[in-house]
Protein backbone atom coordinates (compact mmCIF):
# COMPACT_ATOMS: atom_id res chain seq x y z
CA UNK A 1 0.00 0.00 0.00
CA UNK A 2 1.30 3.03 -1.40
CA UNK A 3 1.84 6.09 0.91
CA UNK A 4 -1.11 7.79 -0.57
CA UNK A 5 -3.69 5.02 -0.15
CA UNK A 6 -2.58 4.84 3.55
CA UNK A 7 -3.01 8.57 3.72
CA UNK A 8 -6.49 8.28 2.20
CA UNK A 9 -7.38 5.38 4.80
CA UNK A 10 -6.66 7.35 7.33
CA UNK A 11 -8.76 10.20 6.43
CA UNK A 12 -11.59 8.14 6.11
CA UNK A 13 -11.00 6.67 9.69
CA UNK A 14 -10.99 9.41 11.28
CA UNK A 15 -14.17 10.83 9.19
CA UNK A 16 -15.66 8.15 10.80
CA UNK A 17 -14.97 7.84 14.27
CA UNK A 18 -15.86 12.06 14.34
CA UNK A 19 -19.28 11.05 12.94
CA UNK A 20 -19.97 8.28 15.55
CA UNK A 21 -18.59 11.08 18.28
CA UNK A 22 -20.87 13.24 16.97
CA UNK A 23 -23.76 10.95 16.72
CA UNK A 24 -23.31 9.30 20.39
CA UNK A 25 -23.16 13.03 21.85
CA UNK A 26 -26.70 14.41 20.07
CA UNK A 27 -28.30 11.02 20.38
CA UNK A 28 -27.31 9.60 23.84
CA UNK A 29 -31.19 8.76 24.55
CA UNK A 30 -31.34 6.71 21.36
CA UNK A 31 -32.44 3.23 22.02
CA UNK A 32 -30.18 1.52 19.47
CA UNK A 33 -27.59 1.94 17.04
CA UNK A 34 -28.67 3.27 13.55
CA UNK A 35 -27.90 1.84 10.38
CA UNK A 36 -25.23 3.04 8.36
CA UNK A 37 -24.45 5.96 10.34
CA UNK A 38 -28.26 7.62 9.99
CA UNK A 39 -29.61 9.34 12.76
CA UNK A 40 -30.84 7.25 15.89
CA UNK A 41 -34.96 6.95 16.51
CA UNK A 42 -36.23 6.47 20.23
CA UNK A 43 -38.31 3.46 20.71
CA UNK A 44 -41.43 4.24 21.51
CA UNK A 45 -42.70 2.29 24.63
CA UNK A 46 -45.13 0.11 24.99
CA UNK A 47 -48.70 1.34 26.02
CA UNK A 48 -50.34 -0.46 28.79
CA UNK A 49 -52.70 -3.22 27.79
CA UNK A 50 -56.21 -1.14 28.00
CA UNK A 51 -58.95 -3.50 29.78
CA UNK A 52 -61.51 -4.94 27.97
CA UNK A 53 -64.71 -3.83 28.88
CA UNK A 54 -67.10 -3.27 25.62
CA UNK A 55 -69.34 -5.85 25.42
CA UNK A 56 -71.87 -3.88 23.08
CA UNK A 57 -71.29 -4.30 19.32
CA UNK A 58 -72.61 -2.22 16.42
CA UNK A 59 -74.02 -4.29 13.13
CA UNK A 60 -74.47 -2.91 9.80
CA UNK A 61 -75.47 -4.34 6.78
CA UNK A 62 -78.01 -6.32 8.22
CA UNK A 63 -79.40 -8.66 5.16
CA UNK A 64 -83.59 -8.61 4.94
CA UNK A 65 -84.28 -12.31 6.87
CA UNK A 66 -81.71 -11.89 8.97
CA UNK A 67 -84.35 -10.64 12.09
CA UNK A 68 -84.43 -10.34 15.87
CA UNK A 69 -85.24 -14.47 16.01
CA UNK A 70 -82.50 -15.48 13.58
CA UNK A 71 -79.85 -13.31 15.08
CA UNK A 72 -80.55 -14.45 18.22
CA UNK A 73 -79.65 -17.66 16.90
CA UNK A 74 -76.87 -17.42 15.10
CA UNK A 75 -75.10 -15.24 17.90
CA UNK A 76 -75.97 -17.25 21.00
CA UNK A 77 -73.77 -20.31 19.89
CA UNK A 78 -70.52 -17.66 21.05
CA UNK A 79 -71.85 -16.90 24.38
CA UNK A 80 -75.33 -15.45 26.30
CA UNK A 81 -76.81 -12.67 25.49
CA UNK A 82 -78.14 -9.86 26.70
CA UNK A 83 -79.80 -7.72 24.70
CA UNK A 84 -80.35 -7.24 21.21
CA UNK A 85 -82.24 -4.38 18.66
CA UNK A 86 -82.47 -3.88 15.38
CA UNK A 87 -83.19 -0.40 14.20
CA UNK A 88 -86.52 -0.01 12.26
CA UNK A 89 -88.95 2.25 10.21
CA UNK A 90 -91.25 3.85 12.89
CA UNK A 91 -94.27 3.90 10.39
CA UNK A 92 -93.80 1.07 8.18
CA UNK A 93 -91.74 -1.22 10.87
CA UNK A 94 -89.18 -2.37 8.47
CA UNK A 95 -85.45 -2.72 9.17
CA UNK A 96 -82.82 -0.18 9.05
CA UNK A 97 -80.35 -2.72 8.64
CA UNK A 98 -78.27 -2.00 11.06
CA UNK A 99 -78.51 -2.67 14.61
CA UNK A 100 -77.30 -3.27 18.68
CA UNK A 101 -75.89 -6.56 20.16
CA UNK A 102 -74.62 -6.89 23.71
CA UNK A 103 -73.14 -9.72 25.10
CA UNK A 104 -72.49 -11.04 29.19
CA UNK A 105 -69.03 -11.48 28.91
CA UNK A 106 -66.44 -8.90 27.37
CA UNK A 107 -64.04 -11.63 25.76
CA UNK A 108 -66.88 -13.00 23.67
CA UNK A 109 -67.55 -9.75 22.71
CA UNK A 110 -64.18 -8.92 21.50
CA UNK A 111 -64.19 -12.58 19.53
CA UNK A 112 -67.22 -12.27 17.66
CA UNK A 113 -66.30 -8.66 16.95
CA UNK A 114 -62.71 -9.95 15.25
CA UNK A 115 -64.18 -13.25 13.66
CA UNK A 116 -67.37 -12.41 12.21
CA UNK A 117 -66.53 -8.89 11.21
CA UNK A 118 -66.87 -8.98 7.02
CA UNK A 119 -68.49 -12.43 7.41
CA UNK A 120 -70.81 -13.08 4.07
CA UNK A 121 -74.26 -13.68 5.01
CA UNK A 122 -77.20 -13.43 2.24
CA UNK A 123 -74.71 -11.85 -0.20
CA UNK A 124 -73.97 -9.32 2.49
CA UNK A 125 -70.95 -8.64 4.11
CA UNK A 126 -71.81 -8.05 7.85
CA UNK A 127 -70.14 -4.80 9.38
CA UNK A 128 -69.48 -5.66 13.56
CA UNK A 129 -67.57 -2.99 15.53
CA UNK A 130 -67.16 -3.03 19.76
CA UNK A 131 -68.52 0.28 20.91
CA UNK A 132 -66.63 1.76 24.09
CA UNK A 133 -68.48 1.88 27.00
CA UNK A 134 -68.39 5.58 26.97
CA UNK A 135 -69.78 5.99 23.63
CA UNK A 136 -72.91 3.78 24.32
CA UNK A 137 -75.86 6.12 24.31
CA UNK A 138 -77.96 6.21 27.69
CA UNK A 139 -81.20 5.91 25.55
CA UNK A 140 -79.85 3.08 23.45
CA UNK A 141 -81.27 -0.24 24.58
CA UNK A 142 -85.13 2.19 25.55
CA UNK A 143 -87.78 -0.05 24.36
CA UNK A 144 -85.68 -3.29 23.31
CA UNK A 145 -88.12 -5.50 24.63
CA UNK A 146 -91.41 -4.22 23.22
CA UNK A 147 -92.82 -5.98 19.93
CA UNK A 148 -93.48 -3.39 16.87
CA UNK A 149 -96.79 -3.35 15.81
CA UNK A 150 -97.24 -1.73 12.39
CA UNK A 151 -100.30 0.71 11.81
CA UNK A 152 -102.61 -0.69 8.97
CA UNK A 153 -102.30 1.99 6.91
CA UNK A 154 -105.22 0.59 4.81
CA UNK A 155 -107.65 0.39 7.22
CA UNK A 156 -106.71 4.23 8.03
CA UNK A 157 -107.32 4.99 4.01
CA UNK A 158 -110.02 3.75 4.17
CA UNK A 159 -111.60 4.89 6.95
CA UNK A 160 -110.69 8.25 5.57
CA UNK A 161 -112.18 7.70 2.14
CA UNK A 162 -115.49 6.57 3.50
CA UNK A 163 -116.74 8.38 6.39
CA UNK A 164 -119.27 11.19 6.45
CA UNK A 165 -118.79 14.65 4.55
CA UNK A 166 -120.72 17.36 4.68
CA UNK A 167 -122.04 19.32 1.93
CA UNK A 168 -118.75 21.91 1.71
CA UNK A 169 -116.33 18.95 2.06
CA UNK A 170 -118.60 17.41 -1.16
CA UNK A 171 -118.10 20.49 -2.91
CA UNK A 172 -114.24 20.92 -2.28
CA UNK A 173 -113.69 16.73 -3.14
CA UNK A 174 -115.50 17.46 -6.49
CA UNK A 175 -113.75 20.43 -7.77
CA UNK A 176 -110.48 18.76 -6.63
CA UNK A 177 -111.26 16.01 -9.25
CA UNK A 178 -112.59 18.37 -11.64
CA UNK A 179 -109.07 20.32 -11.81
CA UNK A 180 -107.80 16.42 -12.39
CA UNK A 181 -110.21 15.34 -14.88
CA UNK A 182 -109.70 19.00 -16.96
CA UNK A 183 -105.70 18.30 -16.50
CA UNK A 184 -105.81 14.95 -18.20
CA UNK A 185 -108.44 16.02 -21.24
CA UNK A 186 -105.78 18.48 -21.71
CA UNK A 187 -103.17 16.23 -22.17
CA UNK A 188 -105.26 13.31 -24.17
CA UNK A 189 -105.82 16.46 -26.55
CA UNK A 190 -102.67 17.82 -27.05
CA UNK A 191 -101.47 14.07 -27.60
CA UNK A 192 -103.51 14.20 -30.43
CA UNK A 193 -106.17 11.35 -29.46
CA UNK A 194 -109.42 11.49 -30.37
CA UNK A 195 -111.62 10.17 -27.32
CA UNK A 196 -114.96 12.15 -25.75
CA UNK A 197 -114.04 11.73 -22.15
CA UNK A 198 -117.24 10.61 -20.14
CA UNK A 199 -118.87 13.31 -17.78
CA UNK A 200 -118.19 12.63 -13.83
CA UNK A 201 -120.97 11.49 -12.31
CA UNK A 202 -122.04 13.09 -8.94
CA UNK A 203 -120.99 16.34 -10.09
CA UNK A 204 -124.01 18.04 -8.32
CA UNK A 205 -125.05 17.09 -5.49
CA UNK A 206 -128.37 18.27 -4.36
CA UNK A 207 -128.61 20.17 -0.94
CA UNK A 208 -131.01 18.31 1.81
CA UNK A 209 -134.83 18.97 1.60
CA UNK A 210 -135.95 20.60 4.11
CA UNK A 211 -139.28 19.68 5.81
CA UNK A 212 -141.86 21.52 6.69
CA UNK A 213 -144.68 19.73 9.39
CA UNK A 214 -148.21 21.25 9.53
CA UNK A 215 -149.08 23.10 12.34
CA UNK A 216 -151.41 21.26 14.59
CA UNK A 217 -154.55 22.33 14.44
CA UNK A 218 -155.91 23.40 17.93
Amino acid sequence: MGAKAKKVLKKKLNKNSSQLSIFRRTNESSDFLPLEAGPGRRISEPEEPVNETATVLYLGHIPHGFYEEQMQGFFQQFGKIKRLRIARNRKTGKSKHYGFLEFENPEVAKVVADEINNYLLFEHNLQLSLIPPDRVHPKLWKGVNRIFKPLDWKAIARKQHNKERTVEEHQRMVQGILKRDEKRRKRIKAAGIDYECPDFVGRIQSAPKKIKFDEEED
